[in-house]
């Protein structure tokens, strides 16, 4: 898997849980301006909505997904979880952001520098932790604009993932000798991990701490990290390679907008391989993305009864 075109090509999406739909579609959308690209429902739970947010088209490594869960209760970040996300900004845009939120009170925890990059950290109102990175090269991908917030300050799509593990060498050699990745830098106990397939989304920290706590998988937490390849034949030659590793991949499993495989990576992270195609206009034209209820074919027939229980959102 040498070729560019034949390797995981970056972050796909991530995919986390909240407390409260519309509080969660509130800050994502209004306050941080990303594009609601799909309003569906959760495959084991149609029940629960399953958020999309993302640029105009939904591009893989712009998509934070979530599974908000009326009343599931707060959790909390620890070992074997993604525990920070982080969004790539324009440099010089902080200040805009320092501004915006104190206007919504949003939770910053503070303005830092790692890896030569300036950071604003901050949580999102279920306590998931997220940061604002201006990068060390330019990223030229366009964010989505709203009336508040122009393109000069938008979120661009994830600059990189922060994984705490217990230990961390059984994760870095799946980044490495699996993914591509290979080891960029490290500052203390954090290692940085960068895949070269790609100039955008490419990069995992890994945070190691031996006496870690670990983490409970509730509302403020990441559920799962999904890596980006094209097709599924690349798809199925990486879940080979998985297999050889002695790991335990699911099946290829067609989530309607790409083709999912999970796997349990060895610090405790649930992994996923997601392909490109067929992407999020499949249902919906590129005008109206996240403008509908969509739901997957089999939960069709169900459809008023699965919208009555579903939280009506404003």
């Amino acid at each position: 898997m040498n070729s560019k075109s034949s390797q995981i090509s970056g972050l796909h999406h991530i995919t986390a849980i909240s407390d409260n739909a519309q509080r969660n579609l509130d800050f994502y959308s209004l306050v941080l301006g990303l594009r609601l690209v799909k309003k569906t429902v959760n495959f084991d739970d149609p029940g629960t909505y399953h958020f999309y947010y993302g640029n105009e088209e939904g591009t893989p490594g712009t998509i934070l997904t979530f599974f908000p869960w009326e009343g599931i209760g707060q959790g909390y970040p620890g070992t074997g979880m993604a525990t920070e996300i982080g969004y790539s900004v324009n440099t010089g845009s902080l200040e805009f952001w320092e501004e915006r939120f104190k206007k919504f009170h949003v939770r910053v925890k503070e303005k830092m520098e790692r890896f030569g990059e300036t950071h604003l950290r901050f949580a999102d109102p279920d306590g998931l932790d997220l940061t604002l990175v201006e990068p060390t090269i330019a990223d030229p991908r366009k964010g989505w604009e709203t009336k508040d917030i122009h393109s000069e300050n938008a979120l661009k799509g994830f600059c990189q993932v922060t994984l705490t593990l217990r230990e961390m060498e059984k994760t870095a050699r799946i980044l490495t000798d699996i993914f591509g990745y290979r080891l960029l830098s490290q500052e203390a106990n954090r290692y940085r991990f960068i895949t070269d397939a790609i100039s955008t989304a490419n990069i995992v920290d890994l945070l190691e701490e031996p006496d870690g706590k670990s983490g409970h998988n509730t509302a403020g937490t990441n559920h799962h990290i999904a890596f980006r390849v094209k097709d599924e034949s690349i798809q199925m030659a990486l879940r080979e390679r998985i297999l050889e590793n002695g790991l335990l991949p699911t099946p290829k499993i067609n989530r309607d907008y790409f083709y999912s495989v999970y796997f349990r990576e060895s610090g405790g992270v649930l992994f996923e391989i997601a392909t490109d195609n067929p992407g999020f206009t499949v249902d919906e034209p590129l005008k109206e993305l996240g403008s509908h209820l969509q739901l997957p074919r089999q939960f069709e027939p169900d459809r008023k009864i699965i919208e009555e229980i579903l939280p009506k959102l404003k």
